[in-house]
């Protein structure tokens, strides 16, 4: 077996999208050279990175790969260690293994399943309507971004908390850290916004509401399941959680529909096509990638003709699994026909995405929406002018200038 002793290659890790409308282009001679590949790391320490889409699901499913950042090989991917990444909040169980993981993410399921979701479609559609309303009333060119994209999932999730709208000119900035200047910026919007949860959760306590934060305090910390700080960290991990990626996805989905007139007109006949049409677009475009994927291996595991050993550090490029041709056929070709269930969009395994089944309703019912209500809707600058952010953990737009 080789094993990871041997020195990396000289490519550096995070690679970089050049392309809009594809995952950075070296992932394709990475898989076609197998379905693991040593890379450099902005420190200079090496890592496994993870490329065919079997291996993908293999590595995320596997309890020896670990998600919990306080373990001592977890990667990094800044120059120098950053102990503010290692820090886990009470309740933080997107950073944990099992059995805490798993006692964590049991609470919540109710919240995230397909019946509850059901259940808040009619008051998404009234959102979205809304929103659609205001954008149309102010007239064109407007930024969708703005408008559009960043409200449905920041609305949604006020809704879904029970956290006042109004309140989301103060957490919204500080969520987007992209628009922060420096590392101290970065740490004291952390804060400020987990103050802000702190306080959410202590009103909910004196007087709990029908709605995931008043539930929980409910029918868990009423029984001594969680303790205050477990739920702020929990609270704290969905309000961040679901922003960047769904306005994101809103905004590629636009972009994309509009570049495939042909699919756009199949799918504003066939309005039943449009869940089919949103797998497309998460398995098509991919957005959370690599650096989302971090993993530690906690044993070794033998992966092809590759041993992965204790303390490794791994990252699953779900991009490149989405793209993968052993698992789609003509990846590179955006397809609203083809099955894109299995993508791996939304991660796999024990840390698979706990929201997905209301990211799909939202980025369904904005595209539907969107589509039916502003027919002529399209970009009011070049494509090649838009401001994509290639360099950002979250592939997407800063601003999407339309008009109608």
């Amino acid at each position: 077996m080789t094993t990871f002793e041997s020195p990396a290659t000289d490519q550096r890790f995070p690679l970089r999208r050049s392309c809009p409308f594809a995952p950075p282009p070296e992932y394709v001679a990475l898989r076609a050279a197998g379905p693991l590949a040593r890379m450099t790391l902005p420190s200079g320490r090496s890592a496994w990175v993870v490329t065919r889409f079997d291996e993908v699901q293999q590595v995320l499913a596997d309890p020896r790969i670990s998600a919990d950042v306080t373990h001592p090989g977890y990667p990094q991917l800044t120059p120098e260690p950053d102990p503010e990444g290692e820090k886990v909040l009470p309740g933080e169980f997107f950073k944990m293994d099992q059995p805490e993981h798993g006692r964590y993410r049991r609470m919540l399921i109710p919240e995230f399943s397909v019946k509850r979701i059901k259940a808040l479609r009619p008051g998404i559609q009234a959102m979205i309507d809304r929103l659609l309303d205001d954008m149309l009333a102010n007239g064109a060119p407007a930024d969708l971004a703005a408008a559009f994209a960043l409200p449905v999932p920041s609305l949604g999730i006020c809704q879904l908390l029970g956290i006042p709208y109004a309140d989301h000119e103060f957490f919204q900035p500080r969520i987007r850290s992209r628009k922060m200047v420096t590392y101290e910026d970065v740490q004291v919007a952390i804060a400020e916004v987990l103050a802000y949860t702190d306080k959410a959760v202590s009103r909910a306590e004196e007087q709990p509401g029908d709605n995931l934060i008043g539930r929980m305090v409910t029918g868990r910390r009423a029984t001594g399941e969680l303790s205050h700080d477990e739920l702020v960290g929990m609270v704290y991990q969905l309000l961040i959680a679901a922003h960047e990626t769904t306005a994101n996805m809103i905004q590629l989905g636009t972009l994309t529909l509009v570049r495939h007139p042909d699919q756009l007109a199949e799918l504003r006949a066939d309005p039943a096509r449009w869940p089919n049409a949103v797998d497309e677009l998460l398995r098509y475009h991919a957005i959370a990638d690599g650096p989302t994927f971090a993993r530690t291996a906690v044993a070794d595991i033998d992966i092809g003709a590759e041993t992965i050993r204790a303390g490794d550090a791994v990252f699953a490029l779900c991009a490149s699994a989405n793209h993968d041709e052993r698992a789609f056929d003509r990846p590179g070709d955006f397809d609203i026909h083809r099955n894109a269930r299995k993508h791996l969009g939304f991660g796999y395994g024990a840390h698979q995405c706990l929201g997905q089944n209301l990211a799909r309703a939202w980025l369904e019912i904005a595209l539907e929406t969107l589509f039916r209500r502003v027919p002529t809707l399209r970009p009011a600058i070049e494509i090649d002018d838009l401001p994509f952010k290639y360099d950002a953990a979250i592939f997407g737009l800063d601003e999407f200038p339309v008009t109608w």
